[in-house]
């Protein structure tokens, strides 16, 4: 943790710990399991061992009673790990109780993801927001740090023993540091902001890419745009949104956006530092709902996925559900999808399969939010010519010696920007115009 240093290696060997409650069914629960193997994975670690433990009634000491307790410590000593992570919460007291008992570095999922976004923050923003989270997940847990160091006290009556100075510089420090921290997203932001005015200012349509993590979404960007951003096959491979341009059937520009992926159970620091890539889908007039054809708790994804975009009030907006990486599953399995979710398109990023369909099924989403308009525009504003053969869908153009006339479907939000050349004569009056 950044401000605390746990003594960590780079690389550990680590014993994993689901929890099944009565609130977490057992089967949901392996998959929780199954998902921190993943996260653990994809940090670099190697799992050593793991085990499902069902919680009858949590404990404030460990979560868990003390003889469970004792059987993780030692089939945690038997593999060999020198990390127990928990896919489980633990209070700063408990993890604190769980490192003494065990003499290992213990840890919750919270802590595992942080730890994730640390290691592939490559932007200024994506390293300032995983600092800041760091930090607010560290404050809490600075007394149980200096434990031992309160006990030595020296001086006069009154005063604060070592561990206590020392804490309490830490804190200040942390504290500091949060502050100033906000302080430089908030410019990030206005800049953000002004660059999304630009946009704005032109109108051109965008749509965000959205979905649970690692389901090719960056891949899906690549294919569809000619980019190249980054994508691998490991969570949380993006996590700056990235925005590129694509050219539709109709010539239509449209901006596409890819986003973090989401997860079950982020810390709620992490969800609050990363508001800003969740902006761009809220902004966005539709969205590209990404799911992974050969993952098992598919359902489960997407309807994580849905929560969170309803969750940062983009749960209205038109979307489009799009089942990836259909050449890794058999062709029963892509039927199946589609008759369980209607509408919904099946492509792969990798052969490029059904991507001309997406494309096509994008442009219509468009359509279904463009009102059709004959526009007569005088020669000497060519520029909104220009803007409407850009950001419209031109189904005539015609010219005479003074206007140039159009009629076109154009995006709701440049409408404004067009209204006073709009013509509400009778539309045969193009018979008499056209060459």
């Amino acid at each position: 943790m950044t401000g605390v240093k746990r003594g960590e290696q780079e690389t550990s060997r680590v014993f994993l710990i689901g929890v099944a409650s009565s609130e977490i069914p057992r089967s949901e629960a392996q998959e929780l399991l199954d998902e921190l193997h993943r996260l653990t994975d994809t940090l670099g670690n190697e799992v050593a061992g793991e085990m499902l433990v069902l919680l009858r009634e949590s404990t404030p000491s460990l979560l868990i009673g003390t003889g469970k307790a004792q059987e993780i410590v030692d089939a945690a000593d038997q593999a060999g790990a020198d990390t127990i992570i928990f896919d489980h919460v633990l209070s700063p007291v408990q993890q604190r109780n769980w490192e003494k008992l065990s003499s290992k570095n213990v840890y919750d999922r919270a802590e595992l993801i942080i730890k994730i976004f640390a290691s592939r923050a490559f932007t200024k923003e994506a390293s300032l927001q995983v600092e800041l989270a760091q930090l607010e997940y560290a404050l809490p847990r600075l007394a149980h740090s200096y434990n031992d160091l309160m006990q030595q006290r020296g001086g006069r009556y009154g005063t604060k023993g070592s561990g206590e100075q020392k804490l309490e510089l830490d804190r200040r420090e942390i504290e500091r540091r949060i502050h100033e921290i906000k302080g430089e997203l908030e410019t990030v932001r206005k800049e953000r902001a002004v660059q999304r005015k630009r946009r704005e200012r032109s109108a051109v349509p965008r749509a965000a890419i959205v979905g649970y993590t690692n389901t090719g979404k960056s891949s899906l960007l690549n294919e569809l745009t000619l980019a190249s951003v980054h994508a691998e096959d490991k969570l949380f491979a993006t996590l700056d949104p990235t925005t590129r341009r694509i050219q539709l059937v109709r010539g239509q520009t449209l901006l596409l956006t890819d986003t973090v992926g989401f997860i079950r159970n982020l810390p709620p620091g992490l969800v609050e530092a990363f508001h800003s890539t969740l902006e761009e889908v809220s902004l966005a007039d539709v969205l590209i709902h990404v799911a992974d054809a050969s993952d098992k708790s598919i359902d489960k994804h997407i309807e994580t996925t849905i929560k969170v975009l309803f969750d940062i009030g983009a749960g209205e907006i038109p979307h489009i559900l799009v089942l990836n990486k259909i050449d890794l599953v058999d062709p029963v399995v892509v039927q199946a999808f589609l008759s369980r979710y209607p509408g919904s398109i099946a492509v792969s990023a990798k052969t490029q399969e059904g991507l001309g369909e997406l494309v096509k099924e994008i442009q219509e989403a468009l359509t279904k939010q463009m009102e059709t308009l004959m526009l007569r525009i005088p020669h000497a504003d060519n520029h909104i010519v220009s803007l409407i053969l850009r950001e419209a869908t031109v189904l005539d153009q015609y010219y005479d010696e003074e206007y140039t006339w159009i009629r076109c479907r154009i995006p709701r939000k440049l409408i404004r920007a067009v209204q006073k050349y709009a013509y509400k004569g009778a539309l045969p009056l193009m018979d008499s115009i056209k060459p």
